[in-house]
Formats: C-alpha cells, sequence, structure tokens
C-alpha cells in the first residue's frame, strides 16, 4: 500500500484509535502490514507475528491447543489486537461488515469448528476484549498444510471466482473465510 494511502486512512480517523498503543507498550513480536486491492477497494490487515518458538528459550512450543488453547478467545496475533481496515464495506461469511477499523479474534476449536470474531472496538492490547462490541462471530474453514510455517501469517488473497480470502496459517494449519466487497 502506497504510503499517502495509509496517511488518508489515518487522515480519515480509521486508524487514529491504535496509535497509542505504540507507545504503551513494547512490542514482543514483529509486526506486519498485508493489503490487497479486492475489486478495486483496499482491504488490509495489521497483525503481531509471533514464531512458534518461544522468544526467550528458543524451544518449540505447540500452537493449536497448547500456546493458543482450544475454546477460548485469541487475539488473533501477538502484542495489540490485530486489525482489520476496509475502505469498503465486506460481507464475510455472509455477515454484512461496514467499512471501518475492527479488531480481529479467534475462538480456535479442536474439531476445527473454530470462529473468527469482528469486533468493533479498536485500540486494546493483548486479550483485552468485550464480548459486547462483537459484530459477528464467522465459522473458519480449516486444512492442513504441508510444509510446516514457524511464525503466524495472515493473508488477505484474491478469490478463486470472486472477491477475497482472509486466511491464517500457522505451523501445519491454515484457517479462511471468504468476503465479498460489497456494491
Amino acid at each position: 500500500m502506497k504510503p499517502s494511502r495509509i496517511i488518508a486512512l489515518l487522515a480519515a480517523g480509521v486508524l487514529f484509535a491504535t496509535l497509542p498503543l505504540l507507545a504503551q507498550q513494547k512490542r514482543k513480536s514483529p509486526h506486519e502490514i498485508v493489503s490487497r486491492r479486492i475489486d478495486g477497494k483496499i482491504v488490509m490487515v495489521i497483525y503481531g507475528r509471533p514464531y512458534s518458538k518461544d522468544p526467550n528459550t528458543g524451544e518449540e512450543r505447540k500452537i493449536w491447543g497448547t500456546l493458543v488453547p482450544y475454546g477460548k478467545v485469541w487475539r488473533l496475533g501477538a502484542d495489540e489486537a490485530t486489525l482489520l481496515v476496509t475502505e469498503a464495506p465486506l460481507q464475510i461469511a455472509g455477515t454484512d461488515v461496514p467499512s471501518g477499523a475492527y479488531s480481529l479474534y479467534m475462538l480456535p476449536d479442536e474439531t476445527g469448528a473454530s470462529k473468527l470474531i469482528i469486533n468493533k472496538q479498536v485500540g486494546q492490547w493483548g486479550l483485552t476484549y468485550d464480548e459486547k462490541q462483537d459484530l459477528a462471530r464467522v465459522d473458519l474453514t480449516k486444512d492442513s498444510v504441508d510444509t510446516k510455517v514457524d511464525q503466524l501469517t495472515l493473508a488477505v488473497e484474491k478469490g478463486k471466482e470472486a472477491g477475497g480470502v482472509l486466511r491464517i496459517t500457522w505451523e501445519n494449519t491454515t484457517f479462511s473465510v471468504p468476503f465479498t466487497v460489497k456494491k
């Protein structure tokens, strides 16, 4: 994404609420911004990218079910809550999501029936989470990957036929959910 586009989003106040976080806490993981133009509109995700290895000991950690426990809301990344920013309204798994900024959480389930939580509150650190602010909880599709992924990776991908896909990959598992840009 061009810096001018990010500045435009900041000026519009979309990301303004998250800026104080940068000074409040020391980040433990690298962070990344991924974005893609889907049907002419920008969809962006800002998130912390923890590693499978413990940052203090270097020991390999079991991710799903241990570091990220089943049945508990997870911030979907490291440090501050993962942020979804969209310049156009989306429909994610049948749920209408107005343009703007949202925090993303995940509710992993051992059976694979995991949920992506789209929350209206932005700017929170760690697991500060208010369920009353949920816009929606949508089903994620779980699949395995052939090559182990050492660092949490989120991606905004173009869909096979139309729209896009939000993908979450870590360890030997990938979760995904389709979305479309509303016209």
